[in-house]
């Protein structure tokens, strides 16, 4: 294992491919099997067996609250891997121990297919350790790559999400009919030996892997800036960005307990999303007082991550939608017409399909036709476009299902349009994401950057939570019956319109944004 220090050098080697690569990839691929098989399968697992002993008409609002719980929680925990890994264990170690507590989790859910209890303590391992490594395994592809070979970085990250669907694909395909035939027990557990074979090939490269140490503790750190931008004072000058760090922190105490309908998870995260939304504005607000206390390439380096999170944030509807297709897709497909050896799940399997053409199709064919057309797809070009498709994708979700709502015979075939909008809106957003979160991120700062990419997939999820929990609001329901449409139909049409006021405004804030360029030198 190469321990590699983070230096300048003038030497310039020809792009060559890291040799290490292959083992990262193969672990990534079961790794995303092992996710994937049991995610995929999760609402219909709660729906038809362990939420059996609820009345059948919460029993479909239940199933999505526990999905979308399990997702905070997934993508909740990569803050936690990622300071652990940039602070004191580094990424190889910290990955390597977080996947046995994965491991573990695959098996309580295996052996505890009736116990509620011992079922969610799994959900929660893996969520501690899939979200624990999950930032990681990308940012350590990244640490692989140095200024002389950057130019293939993209090629690889393009690859890595590559693997991940097609560990998804098979995984969406064979694990609902091992479910149906086998039982849970079978197809829970088999994800897990798959888990546990991820391990062993991350293990298995461990010599050959360029290991960049954690960063040592740092007074310029980004919250030691943060907070002396918020605390430092200026003759003549106010205090309105602390005064607003300040509410956000009030905001987050009154959402633990003023706001009715909402679990502890999502009151917890909506908490999160109080405190560095409005930490972030009052820090920029003051952000120059830290000067002079700190390094000016300190500051700098908080503002240009300031400036990421804006588009992190802006992300978050696009993930609203994306994750919904395994809970409200699925439970739509059960009202459609199929073959009856088709299970509803078994539609997701055509999402990792459709990404596996997607982006070799991107590209050696679309990505070079435009630019010879004078279109230059930029990273945030790519990602803005991709959450407009995902808001059209939805569109074309919310008339089906007025269709359905009407009383007509609607065949599973009319969800191959939503799913390749939606598709192709995700390999334009999360593809191309990885790569430019990293890219964008400061040298000392990889793993926890990732994770604030991570933490919007968790806002993402707490928006549909938050959406849910108002629909049972008598008051909301009646005037969304005074609108003709249903409860369902109506919150399709509203997460279509979220995404795409989003997408108009990433476009205009990406206008503005100053690209980075944070690889580290050639050793």
């Amino acid at each position: 294992m190469q321990q590699v220090p983070v230096k300048s050098s003038d030497h310039a080697a020809a792009p060559k491919m890291p040799g290490q690569i292959p083992y990262i990839i193969a672990s990534e691929g079961c790794e995303r099997f092992s996710f994937y098989g049991m995610r995929n399968i999760l609402t219909v697992f709660l729906m038809t067996s362990l939420l059996m002993s609820m009345p059948e008409s919460m029993r479909a609002g239940t199933a999505k609250e526990v999905f979308h719980t399990f997702v905070i929680g997934v993508y909740f925990f990569p803050l936690l891997g990622g300071w652990l890994a940039d602070r004191y264990f580094g990424k190889f170690n910290t990955v390597l121990w977080l996947s046995l507590v994965y491991c573990a989790g695959h098996a309580c859910l295996a052996i505890f297919e009736n116990n509620r209890n011992g079922f969610f303590f799994g959900l929660f391992l893996i969520a501690l350790g899939s979200g624990g490594i999950k930032p990681l395994v990308s940012s350590f592809i990244g640490d692989q790559f140095d200024q002389s070979n950057r130019s293939l970085a993209q090629k690889v990250f393009d690859g890595f999400y590559w693997i991940i669907n097609f560990g998804s694909f098979f995984a969406s395909l064979l694990m609902p009919i091992f479910l149906q035939k086998f039982g849970a027990s079978v197809a829970f557990g088999i994800p897990g030996i798959l888990m546990f074979i991820a391990t062993l090939l991350f293990w298995a490269g461990r010599k050959k892997y360029v290991v960049v140490p954690p960063a040592a503790k740092n007074p310029h750190s980004f919250l030691n800036v943060v907070r002396t931008a918020l605390l430092a004072e200026a003759p003549g000058q106010g205090r309105g960005g602390l005064f607003l760090a300040c509410a956000g922190v009030a905001l987050a105490i009154g959402s633990m307990f003023l706001i009715p309908g909402i679990s502890i998870v999502a009151a917890l995260c909506l908490a999160l999303v109080f405190v560095l939304g409005f930490g972030g504005m009052g820090a920029w607000m003051q952000l120059e007082r830290a000067r002079g206390l700190h390094p000016d390439e300190a500051v700098d380096g908080v503002r240009a991550v300031l400036r990421l999170l804006v588009l992190f944030a802006l992300v978050t509807p696009f993930w609203s939608l994306f994750d919904q297709k395994a809970s409200t897709w699925v439970l739509q497909a059960d009202q459609m017409t199929k073959p009856e050896w088709f299970q509803s799940s078994m539609m997701q399997s055509l999402n990792p399909a459709l990404v596996m053409i997607l982006i070799p199709f991107n590209n050696f064919v679309l990505y070079p036709l435009l630019k010879r057309m004078g279109l230059e797809l930029t990273a945030l070009r790519r990602m803005g476009a991709g959450i407009a498709f995902s808001g059209l994708a939805w569109i074309v979700v919310g008339l089906m299902q007025l269709s359905l709502d009407e009383g007509n015979a609607l065949s599973i075939v009319w969800q191959i349009l939503p799913y390749a909008l939606l598709t192709f809106g995700e390999v334009l957003v999360s593809a191309t994401g990885l790569e430019f979160a990293y890219s964008q991120a400061p040298l000392a700062m990889k793993g926890v950057i990732m994770s604030f990419w991570s933490l919007s997939v968790t806002i993402g999820n707490l928006w549909v939570l938050l959406a849910n929990s108002s629909v049972k609001s008598a008051a909301v329901t009646e005037q969304i019956k005074q609108t003709g449409i249903s409860v369902t139909g109506f919150q399709m049409f509203f997460f279509a319109g979220f995404a795409l006021l989003a997408a108009l405004l990433f476009a205009l804030y990406a206008r503005t944004y100053k690209l980075q360029n944070n690889y580290r030198q050639a050793a």
